[in-house]
């Protein structure tokens, strides 16, 4: 078993490093606030919260799963179970993964089960072992704590999913290649994947944050809230990440197909100027005796200025219906967006205000008093 056990008695000691015996005491005495993590979770580790905590086998059997579960909160009179999820930062692949940490809160004990490592849970687990604060308000403060660490470490992979947003946006316009392709589609799939577990977290901490269950006072129950308006801002976030993969790969097909255009123009018009010419080949390079033009000196030259004559004419027509844009005059660079000042609300530069010293002056006869 690979656990790690906090106890905190009334008189505001902090134990440390617990055994399965101390557990259960502290766990049956209700002395104080007691907080077990497992991670790693295996067979045994099921058994030791069956026999010490008496939890319901469906969820014992939840924690033992390695399949990633929705998330739940479930109601069980003595305690709550809260599923929620996270980024699994311990891996580093192309597509987001996600981790699962569940949670068994009780009016003085907290359990905390996670398949795979948290950097959440270290966290928390570090400021217990400094001075305990975590621990030092309640359950319902500690519960808190863990998952609004495990919410928190979301932003940072949203950010970086962010800065990959901007380089597939700029690649796609520069110079779209299949990795391009590839990495939308890593894009869309891991936003996706990011939806699928924050959309039903909203619900649970929008449950938390309503008085619902009594192991979570209302003194908590506003801090519950501020995580809810984190998944709230998460999922927007994420939301616009969508669709900007989406954009984006509207953006690489619409290229890729222009590009694919130019080529056929190319093409097009490289066929356009032989054809004629590839005509008047195959006309003079037929064997007839009797044709005209075959004995006169200046016929080679002709012909040959002929077809630069036509040359020269199909690339002029090309030009003039823009087919070809060589030697053109460039379009203009746009200037930088602003508007009239003079019709923004507030702009009042162009009234001529009078002076401090105009102000002081008294008025003539030419003038007459301002009222």
């Amino acid at each position: 078993m690979a656990f790690t056990a906090y106890h905190l008695t009334q008189g505001g000691d902090l134990r440390r490093g617990l055994n399965e015996e101390q557990i259960r005491s502290a766990f049956v005495e209700k002395d104080g606030l007691l907080w077990v993590d497992i991670c790693e979770t295996t067979e045994e580790d099921g058994r030791f919260l069956e026999r010490t905590f008496n939890f319901h086998h469906l969820l014992i059997e939840d924690c033992l799963s390695k399949r990633l579960h929705p998330p739940k909160i479930d109601d069980f009179d003595d305690y709550i179970f809260i599923a929620v999820h996270g980024i699994d930062h311990t891996i580093e692949t192309n597509i987001v993964e996600t981790a699962e940490l569940q949670i068994f809160l009780g009016s003085h004990f907290v359990v905390s089960n996670h398949i795979v490592p948290l950097f959440s849970v270290k966290a928390v687990r570090r400021l217990v072992e400094e001075h305990g604060r975590p621990m030092r308000r309640g359950a319902d403060f500690l519960a808190h704590a863990l998952v609004d660490a495990l919410i928190d470490n979301i932003l940072p992979t949203i950010d970086a999913m962010g800065e990959r947003a901007n380089d597939i946006e700029e690649e796609v316009i520069r110079n779209p290649q299949r990795s391009t392709l590839e990495a939308i589609l890593h894009l869309k799939r891991s936003a996706l994947q990011l939806h699928r577990i924050v959309a039903p977290q909203r619900e649970v901490l929008n449950r938390l944050s309503r008085q619902e269950f009594p192991t979570v006072s209302n003194e908590a129950r506003i801090f519950y809230r501020d995580i809810y308006d984190h998944i709230l801002r998460i999922e927007d976030l994420n939301q616009s990440l969508r669709d900007r993969a989406a954009d984006a790969l509207s953006t690489y097909l619409s290229v890729v197909a222009n590009r694919q255009n130019e080529t056929m123009r190319v093409l097009s018009i490289v066929a356009t100027i032989f054809l004629p010419l590839m005509l008047l080949a195959g006309i003079y390079g037929m064997n007839f005796e009797q044709m005209p033009e075959l004995k006169w000196g200046w016929s080679y030259y002709a012909v040959l200025g002929f077809m630069g004559t036509v040359i020269v004419g199909a690339l002029l027509w090309f030009r003039a219906r823009a087919w070809i844009t060589w030697g053109q005059q460039e379009v203009a660079r746009l200037r930088p967006f602003m508007v009239d000042r003079k019709s923004l609300v507030g702009y009042l530069d162009h009234i001529s205000m009078p002076s401090h010293r105009d102000s002081n002056k008294q008025p003539t006869e030419t003038e007459p008093p301002v009222i």
